[in-house]
């Protein structure tokens, strides 16, 4: 049981170091907390909401990942080499990835219902 209680304090701890020095997962969180506002206004489903709330979750955990490996490369050396650019590249582009089909869901989501509820239409 101490193990587990020392892997969630280590967990939350890199959750704690990425919210307070990650400008992006700050703005994903915002984000977060903004669509989430909408969806409570506009009374979305049960399962439009779990829709949701895997989305921020895959965003802001792909975010931290990809924080994980910039910390882990710029460690072994801040010399540039084409592998380290290209593995900070390709971990962007998964959180890039993430973010678009996450956009892409919550105007699907928001979209219709936000539409009816301004225009009434």
């Amino acid at each position: 049981m101490r193990r587990f209680i020392a892997s969630l304090r280590a967990a939350f701890a890199g959750i704690g170091y990425a919210i307070r020095t990650q400008r992006h997962v700050r703005i994903h969180l915002t984000a977060a907390l903004l669509v989430s506002a909408a969806a409570i206004w506009l009374e979305l489903t049960t399962i439009e909401w779990a829709l949701l709330l895997v989305l921020f979750a895959l965003v802001i955990a792909l975010e931290i990942v990809n924080t994980a490996i910039e910390l882990t490369i710029d460690r072994i050396g801040l010399e540039r080499h084409p592998l380290a650019k290209a593995a900070k590249d390709t971990a962007a582009g998964a959180v890039l990835i993430a973010v678009i089909f996450a956009i892409g869901v919550g105007l699907l989501l928001l979209g219709p219902p936000m539409w009816h509820q301004m225009f009434g239409k």
